[in-house]
């Protein structure tokens, strides 16, 4: 039986089985929202109070400059 939930627009979540070799696969609702494709680059994020997060492909130059950012 599945449950419907409401949820605020624009906010998604899945649930997702991590493999042997530590992988996991997308969702294909996740992929096509996010348009991510095969070949594409993320990258993953992780603070150890926060857990792990994967931006939108689109904002991948954006945080790059502000993590190496110098002064």
């Amino acid at each position: 039986m599945r449950i419907k939930m409401e949820r605020p627009e624009g906010k998604y979540a899945w649930t997702v089985k991590v493999g042997e070799k530590g992988q996991f696969v997308i969702p294909k609702e996740a992929r096509e929202i996010f348009n991510i494709n095969p070949g594409d680059t993320l990258i993953v994020l992780g603070d150890v109070d926060k857990g792990i997060a994967i931006p939108p492909k689109n904002l991948f130059s954006e945080i790059a400059n502000t993590v190496f950012k110098t002064e």
